[in-house]
């Protein structure tokens, strides 16, 4: 029978191993999970907010992996994850996409340790941690299939840390909440400055009961102009959103036609 979401809106008492049969797991995988889940909830150092089993499975790991289940991860190939905190939602992904190399970009060094250790415990192979930030992370250019971001940061920002590590062709994949016209618009303005297109926002319900959840989506259609990456901490400065970015970064400005293109929503 299927367990009721609390009042909260988080999983049951019985959810977990509904969450997990939900995505397909291996009896194997299932084993990783619940280990990293163990990480994540007893261990002192785990760089995380979140430490209740219940929540880590729904917030965590439902979370991750709602956008394999949407089928915007490829099963082979390489990812990158940026800011990957505590590991999420990289080796969710690792776990479940073991022929996919993960690389998990961190620029904090007990983050790093933490993540190490756990692929570590978890017989992790598929996945190399980056102590850097992804504006220095040069070995990165031009090397992902998909990248991610998680709580990272504002979305035209993310964009701009992406956008020179993807290929042509490849795809940003950006968790949100709730869908923000705003940021939108600054990401659409940022996104043609960087040559990504929008390709799609998607709406996820990664456990009953949560609401307002969206994978936004952009593809690189063009090289990145040669200024980027720009030196660190520009983006977050100077974000290529702000209708003063052209000036104050002499980057060049998309024109209307640029920021015609709507997202499109996928259901």
């Amino acid at each position: 029978m299927p367990s009721r979401p609390t009042e909260q809106g988080r999983p049951g008492r019985t959810a977990p191993p509904l969450l997990l049969a939900r995505f397909a797991l291996t009896e194997h995988q299932r084993r990783q999970v619940a280990r990293y889940g163990d990480l994540l909830a007893r261990e002192p150092n785990a760089p995380t907010a979140i430490h209740d089993p219940e929540r880590i499975v729904g917030d965590h790991f439902a979370d991750a992996l709602v956008a394999v289940e949407a089928g915007l991860i490829p099963s082979e190939g390489v990812l990158a994850d940026l800011g990957s905190g505590a590991g999420v939602p990289a080796l969710p992904i690792a776990i479940a996409c073991p022929a996919l190399k993960v690389y998990c970009v961190e620029s904090r060094t007990n983050k790093c340790d933490f993540i190490q250790a756990s692929c570590s415990a978890l017989g992790l192979d598929n996945v190399e941690v980056v102590w850097a930030r992804a504006e220095s992370w040069d070995r990165g250019v031009g090397l992902c299939d998909v990248v991610t971001a998680r709580a990272l940061a504002a979305l035209d920002v993310v964009l701009e840390y992406a956008a020179p590590l993807l290929k042509l062709g490849g795809r940003l994949v950006a968790w949100r909440g709730r869908r923000d016209a705003d940021g939108e618009l600054a990401a659409a303005r940022a996104a043609a400055i960087l040559r990504l297109t929008p390709f799609a926002v998607v709406p996820v319900k990664p456990y009953p009961g949560v609401e307002s959840r969206h994978l936004h989506v952009f593809e690189k259609r063009g090289e990145t102009p040669a200024e980027f990456p720009r030196r660190e901490g520009a983006a977050r400065k100077h974000p290529l959103g702000s209708r003063a970015a052209g000036t104050t970064e002499r980057v060049g400005t998309p024109g209307p036609a640029d920021l015609a293109a709507p997202d499109r929503e996928t259901r």
